[in-house]
């Protein structure tokens, strides 16, 4: 609702009798969530709510006075009614209405309800791409020869348990016709292109095969996170279990949630099903899931299987999760749990069963799912202010590992040529205390041309490093053997790595390189295709400079400040594009890179651009906020044309940040001159 209302670049309050209803943790999931709705932040109301809330999380009776006074005498307290406030705009949600619901494959803003989610899938795999997997129906349909791989998968979940009686139904296929997946009949078999994966598995397109409790979003509000171990509880009590190609894992939000899992006893259970607790942070969410079992990365390569994760994360953008999971899936933490245990994406769990219990008999999510009241009596007996005031006092001394870290002290860090985490970055190489001044640009070539929807993970990926990628290949050269390549995220310290892997996402389309996926180029005027980076560096020699041409929502998804570092090292002078989402609009500007848009109606495809083209961009000698510019394009047959675009530098500190280019060469020259001694 909030994206179809184009709230980017806007605040979002929540107010009215369903918001005063919501747990403070239910509020914070939503107003947390704002990069997804694309606002500038969302945010709720102080109220008795909040003061609840604090209570609960250790803070003093004095401490939770002197808040509630301070909104009360800035005439702030308490969640305002309909019509009590004239905002700018207004949208009404009946949360009696709500439905369960996941998002996915590939953007957060896909919602799908949960009855609807079994045809959806099924649907996405014929259909064509972007928008689907491209499988043809014969794919989709029938039972593919099998590719044995031999062994015994061991994926992440229960490993020493037996499959599931659900999956065991599975292993002996048979064809399904198309009838009966056109009328969702109940069928002998998965209606998928299938391999045999060892002794103990095999896998099919919707297959399961990541499940993680992740994310800074979910895992820290306690009624989601006792849902899920409730839901656990019950389905080990029945005897179910998570097939063994699922790989589980449980990142808790912080200690207290392992605190109050362990008093509660549910820990035991998420345990038994795999869900062991793999530490604190961003796990799958930001990529870091780690491997596959090998056997079924091969299955999943010879096969061209669409495997699925599940997670309770906030971003599931294409190849954040693991460079091998075709589709993901975002949703609450008991139905990672459920999903999990249903080991399948395409199955429809308000009418089928999860599996079978011990007792033989089908065992439903309304069997395993929690009531408000048995979550209630865990929250109250498990949850209490002495654990929060005993995990958060004296916290940098319950960290023995950290401390222990050697440090050094002085006024400038010892950079250490050799370390392939951090290296001294060269945003600031060619420094003057002069910033020149922004001119045209001319005789620019174009380094990629991109459809709608290119997210900052696409741009700069945060999960694992392919061995014959770009960034692979300089980690190799410098020593580090793959099993210790780690991952884009944990080597944003090093700008070699980090620009080698710009653009290098392995599902990115570079439509000048049509049907291929991949951070690959076309490099002009002699036409040979390379990587993006090698294409970039090769231009640079040539003191040519790039342009980048894209579609709607350029740079959506996290605030990847790499996605407008690297943008800038691999020398792109601007980013024409039909829009942009505000904080990537705003990173490109922070670091010099000029981000123009076209006018309504118009982009790359319109003007038959495919990368041959030379540019120009005249008008930039007197910059002003959202101005006009002029794109003049030359065509290798010499037609020339002009387009008129705008200047997405929107504010006058903008303006600055450019012409010095970019916000920290614009900082240290401000630091400097505040510094030196003012001459009389």
């Amino acid at each position: 609702m909030l994206r179809k209302a184009k709230v980017v670049g806007k605040f979002v309050e929540f107010f009215g009798e369903g918001a005063a209803s919501l747990a403070v943790a239910d509020r914070a999931t939503i107003a947390n969530m704002a990069p997804e709705y694309g606002a500038t932040m969302g945010y709720f109301p102080v109220d008795e709510e909040t003061m609840r809330y604090f209570a609960m999380t250790g803070r003093t009776e004095q401490q939770v006075s002197a808040f509630r006074n301070y909104f009360k005498a800035q005439g702030l307290f308490g969640m305002p009614k309909k019509g009590s406030i004239d905002y700018t705009q207004v949208l009404e949600l009946d949360l009696a209405k709500v439905r369960a619901s996941v998002a996915g494959p590939k953007r957060p803003q896909d919602r799908i309800e949960i009855d609807a989610l079994k045809n959806s899938f099924l649907e996405m795999l014929s259909a064509p791409a972007p928008d689907g997997y491209g499988k043809t129906k014969e794919q989709t349909v029938r039972v593919a020869k099998h590719a044995s791989t031999g062994g015994t998968v061991m994926g992440g979940g229960a490993q020493d348990a037996a499959p599931t009686a659900a999956a065991s139904a599975r292993k002996n296929t048979s064809v399904v016709t198309e009838e009966e997946m056109v009328n969702n009949r109940p069928t002998p078999d998965r209606v998928t292109t299938s391999a045999t994966v060892g002794a103990a598995a095999e896998l099919h397109h919707g297959d399961v095969l990541i499940a993680a409790i992740t994310s800074c979003t979910n895992t820290s509000n306690p009624s989601v996170m006792i849902a899920a171990g409730l839901l656990a509880k019950k389905a080990v009590e029945k005897g179910l279990q998570v097939p063994r190609f699922v790989k589980t894992s449980l990142a808790p939000g912080s200690r207290v949630v392992t605190d109050y899992y362990q008093r509660s006893g549910l820990q035991k259970s998420l345990d038994a099903l795999g869900f062991f607790h793999v530490g604190y942070g961003c796990t799958t969410c930001i990529g870091n899931s780690g491997p596959l079992d090998p056997m079924i990365e091969e299955a999943i390569t010879k096969n061209d299987l669409v495997g699925v994760s599940v997670l309770s994360g906030n971003r599931n953008f294409e190849a954040r999760v693991h460079q091998s999971i075709r589709a993901n899936f975002l949703m609450s933490p008991p139905l990672v749990v459920a999903f999990a245990l249903a080991g399948r994406i395409d199955i429809d769990l308000t009418k089928e069963p999860i599996g079978r219990g011990k007792n033989g008999q089908d065992v439903y999510l309304r069997d395993l799912w929690p009531s408000m009241q048995e979550i209630g009596e865990v929250l109250q007996r498990s949850v209490d202010p002495e654990a929060y005031r005993r995990l958060y006092a004296d916290f940098a001394e319950q960290n023995p590992l950290w401390n222990q870290i050697p440090s050094s002290t002085g006024l400038l860090y010892g950079w250490d040529r050799e370390s392939t985490y951090i290296q001294e970055p060269p945003f600031f190489s060619d420094f003057r205390m002069s910033p020149g001044k922004a001119g045209d640009i001319r005789d620019a070539r174009t380094l990629a041309i991109f459809g709608d929807s290119v997210t900052t993970d696409h741009i700069s990926p945060a999960g694992s490093i392919k061995k014959d990628s770009p960034a692979g290949k300089y980690l190799l050269e410098h020593g580090v053997k793959a099993e210790n390549f780690n991952s884009y995220g944990s080597r944003r310290g090093n700008d070699q790595v980090m620009t080698r892997g710009t653009f290098a996402n392995v599902r990115i389309k570079n439509l000048m390189v049509p049907g291929v996926e991949g951070g690959v180029t076309i490099y002009q005027p002699s036409g040979e295709r390379m990587s993006i980076y090698d294409a970039a560096m090769r231009y640079q020699k040539e003191n040519v400079p790039l342009v980048v041409l894209a579609g709607q929502e350029y740079g959506t998804g996290s605030s990847r400040d790499w996605a407008a570092k690297g943008t800038k090292l691999l020398g792109v002078r601007a980013v024409v594009a039909q829009s942009f989402e505000r904080i990537h609009r705003s990173n490109l500007v922070g670091m010099g890179v000029l981000p123009l848009q076209f006018e309504e109606g118009t982009n790359a495809q319109t003007l038959k651009l495919d990368g041959t083209e030379t540019f120009d961009i005249a008008g930039l000698g007197s910059m002003r906020p959202m101005q006009k510019a002029k794109l003049t394009m030359h065509r290798k047959n010499g037609e020339t044309f002009d387009v008129t675009v705008t200047l997405r530098i929107d504010t006058p500190i903008e303006v600055e940040y450019y012409q010095h280019g970019g916000i920290l060469p614009y900082v240290l020259r401000q630091l400097i001159a505040q510094a030196q001694p003012v001459a009389v």
